[in-house]
Formats: C-alpha cells, structure tokens, sequence
C-alpha cells in the first residue's frame, strides 16, 4: 500500500481523535481519491447522449439565460 507514516491523537479518555500525516502524503491520498472519483463518473456517464458541438453551445447558452433571471 502507501506505508503512510502516521501519528494518532487521542483525548482524555485515550480515545482516538484524530491523525496526523506528512503534508506530501495527503496530497497523494488527495490525487488517487480525485483520480478515482473522476474515473467512477466517466464510468457513470459513459452511456449518456452525447450532444454536438453546436448542440452543446445552445444548451449552455440556455442554461446561461436562466441563471441570468
């Protein structure tokens, strides 16, 4: 796996509240759970209607009208 280098942090009680790891490392967990998180949605969405470019422009232009309201 990672080997991620943690430290635990416990309250009072000796309970476990917290961890602390390396900047570096939550930057990579960060990037793998985006990574994974994109790759779920393109599996999602990979049926869908596909619209033409000028299709597209329309619809976005619509949707540009409404918020505008």
């Amino acid at each position: 796996m990672l080997g991620i280098k943690k430290q635990i942090i416990f309250n009072e009680q000796q309970i476990p509240v917290a961890v602390q790891i390396p900047f570096e490392q939550y930057q990579l967990i960060e990037e793998i759970l985006e990574d994974y998180g994109l790759a779920q949605l393109m599996d999602e969405v990979e049926q869908d209607e596909t619209l033409t470019f000028h299709e597209a422009k329309a619809y976005y232009q619509n949707l540009k009208k409404k918020v505008g309201k």
